[in-house]
């Protein structure tokens, strides 16, 4: 009796970690099928694949890892949750039945949708989200077309029943009948029972959570089927390192562009165009360096928070009504080096992602320019690195490069100084002509500043004021270290900001203050200067750049060339919370989508506290173009025709 009572103390004492073990052991399985249905997914696709070079191979993988991980967290967290929770009942038959039950369901599932995706990848190039429940939900013959293609890949259904019957007979069950009983549980034994259950449990929790996350980083956001751009080299490739089950999740919930058929596809022309033509004259192959500076509203210059940037205004060619095309940083970074907007939700989460975009990096890389991204965040943050790459950035410098921690901000980034310098240096080590961007990070929430500097930029009426100080004086150093450098005289420098931040003047919390951000074209010893009263957005820089340089080809950027002098190119749009913006001379027309509803004049109203709607005669004409750049934006979104060249365009 002793014995007995011993040994079911000693059980108590280690089911836990019993628990524990079986649950990864399981997930390990779960790993392995992902793993074999990649390979099955790889080889019966292989000539869509065909530039995959040796040295990405170990890229593909460990993106593959970081997804699946991501995956099989989301369709195994009610396992994991049964098996660890710390009390007894889980060490019940019926528990541990149901618990199987649930592991081998969900992970049939995933397994029969990556399976699907062999075949249907084929139709669509890309990993299936979850918009393919709204694409078939009006399909009666659904059923007919799947029994079709089960019969035509009846292999990859052998394939698949044999891993299902293999699933269930390598699941690992941690228990055989019932190993605790009520009485012999109350027993000194049980609070190490549920110290060690709770201990485990608990620690589960963050690792659960860095899986879906993608990272343990605090600046890394949940991994998004963009994000698979970072480990490979073109956007088609990145089905290799998704799976579907990922695929899907991550965009259950999303909103996805549908045609909103405002006109006929031949109409949209009349309204609108994104396909800009070369000019006649010399390409003039100038350095280009594009500055983003986080942050920074049009606000904390008109109020003297940032001379050094006001100081550049004057120097170079700057705009009056200048606005941001969306509110995050992840919206900044297409716009202003590849010419998207934001519409609706940002590019980089959505499952456009994977579309093959160009920028101004990839157009200026087929005339010999070398071209580098930095951010000094970690590697991966923000789904800047694989943006990119994706978009044809050959070089990204970051933390892992930039390779002194001490310089970190303990929290996103190095800070701006430092990393400026670097910059800086890197620069003038690069072999001209060149392109460069660079995306600061300091002037952010919790608006911290380096201790040296804490004497020097006080508290003032918002804590991101130290900040913004603190970066302008980072600008303003950079500047110092490039402009005794001879290349900086063949360079045309970009100045603009990635969105706006916490604003006290009333005029900038309106829907037009919100996206008032500085756009500035300077170039040393060179006459590009003035106020321009023009609008211009973030989208525009690509094309104006290009224009500037005398692009000689032709290429697609939805913005507009703020050096052309052309009265029906004065415009601009952004997406606020379900409104679409459009600005055109002095209105600003907003539209749901449906209907306009609201009109003002934003150069005299700046408060917009007078609704013009239906009072200005060129309403109409404004709406129409602001229709042609949706319906045309979203077409070529959804058909992945934002690079010419790429299908119809």
């Amino acid at each position: 009796m002793v014995g007995k009572l011993i040994m079911v103390r000693l059980n108590n004492i280690y089911s836990p970690l019993k628990f524990f073990v079986y649950t990864i052991i399981n997930i390990l399985i779960a790993y392995t099928s992902f793993g074999i249905c990649r390979l099955v997914f790889f080889i019966s696709n292989l000539d869509y694949f065909p530039n995959i070079e040796s040295n990405n191979v170990l890229d593909i993988i460990n993106g593959a890892i970081v997804f699946d991980t991501a995956g099989i967290i989301y369709i195994n967290i009610l396992y994991i949750l049964l098996m660890l929770i710390p009390l007894p009942c889980r060490e019940r038959k019926l528990w541990q039945n149901i618990s199987k039950f649930i592991f081998i369901v969900t992970n049939t599932i995933a397994l029969i949708l990556n399976f699907i995706d062999v075949v249907y990848f084929r139709y669509t190039n890309r990993r299936t989200t979850a918009s393919v429940f709204s694409e078939f939900d009006r399909e009666d013959n659904i059923v007919k077309i799947i029994g079709n293609e089960m019969l035509n890949n009846y292999i990859l259904v052998i394939i698949g029943i044999i891993m299902i019957i293999v699933l269930y007979k390598a699941y690992r069950n941690p228990i055989k009948g019932n190993v605790i009983n009520k009485e012999n549980f109350l027993t000194k034994s049980a609070f190490i029972y549920y110290l060690t259950s709770t201990f485990i449990f608990i620690a589960t929790i963050p690792f659960c959570i860095a899986g879906i996350r993608g990272g343990f980083a605090h600046s890394t956001r949940p991994i998004t089927i963009g994000n698979a751009n970072k480990y490979v080299n073109s956007p088609i490739e990145t089905a290799i390192v998704l799976n579907t089950p990922f695929s899907i999740i991550r965009t259950i919930g999303k909103t996805t562009y549908e045609n909103p058929n405002y006109f006929n596809n031949g109409e949209i022309i009349k309204y609108y165009s994104p396909i800009h033509s070369p000019k006649n004259n010399e390409f003039k192959k100038l350095n280009v360096v594009i500055i983003i500076l986080e942050s920074m509203g049009q606000e904390y210059i008109d109020y003297g928070y940032a001379p050094y940037i006001k100081r550049l205004q004057d120097k170079g060619l700057s705009f009056k009504y200048s606005f941001s095309n969306g509110r995050k940083s992840i919206d900044g970074m297409p716009s202003i080096l590849s010419s998207i907007p934001m519409f609706i939700e940002p590019y980089f989460v959505t499952h456009y992602a994977t579309n093959n975009v160009s920028s101004i990096a990839k157009e200026l890389n087929k005339y010999g320019y070398r071209s580098a991204f930095f951010h000094g965040a970690p590697n991966g943050s923000m789904g800047f690195q694989a943006f990119a790459k994706t978009s044809g950035w050959q070089e990204y410098y970051g933390m892992d490069e930039y390779n002194n921690d001490k310089d970190f901000d303990g929290m996103w980034a190095i800070w701006d100084e430092p990393f400026m310098q670097f910059f800086a240096n890197k620069l003038s080590e690069f072999k001209e002509p060149f392109v460069a961007s660079i995306f600061t990070a300091s002037s952010h929430h919790p608006f911290k500043i380096p201790n040296e500097y804490k004497d020097i930029y006080k508290e003032e009426e918002h804590p991101i004021h130290k900040c913004v100080r603190y970066t302008d004086n980072a600008l303003k150093k950079f500047f110092d270290t490039v402009e005794k450098q001879e290349w900086s005289k063949n360079t045309l420098f970009v100045i603009t900001a990635d969105h706006t931040n916490a604003s006290l003047h009333k005029e900038y919390l309106t829907d037009v203050g919100l996206y008032r951000i500085p756009i500035i074209f300077y170039k040393p010893n060179e006459e590009i200067k003035g106020d321009s009263n023009k609008i211009a957005q973030q989208i525009d820089i690509m094309p104006t750049i290009l224009d500037y340089l005398n692009y000689p080809e032709e290429y697609l950027a939805f913005g507009k060339n703020l050096f052309e002098d052309n009265p029906n190119e004065n415009w601009c749009i952004n997406y606020n919370n379900g409104i679409y913006q459009f600005y055109e001379g002095d209105y600003i027309i907003q539209f749901d989508g449906e209907k306009p509803i609201a009109l003002y004049n934003y150069k005299t109203d700046s408060l917009l506290k007078d609704n013009l709607l239906g009072k200005v005669d060129t309403q109409d004409m404004m709406l129409n173009k602001c229709k042609a750049i949706i319906q045309d934006y979203i077409l070529r979104m959804t058909n992945d025709n934002l690079v010419l060249g790429n299908k119809n365009n």
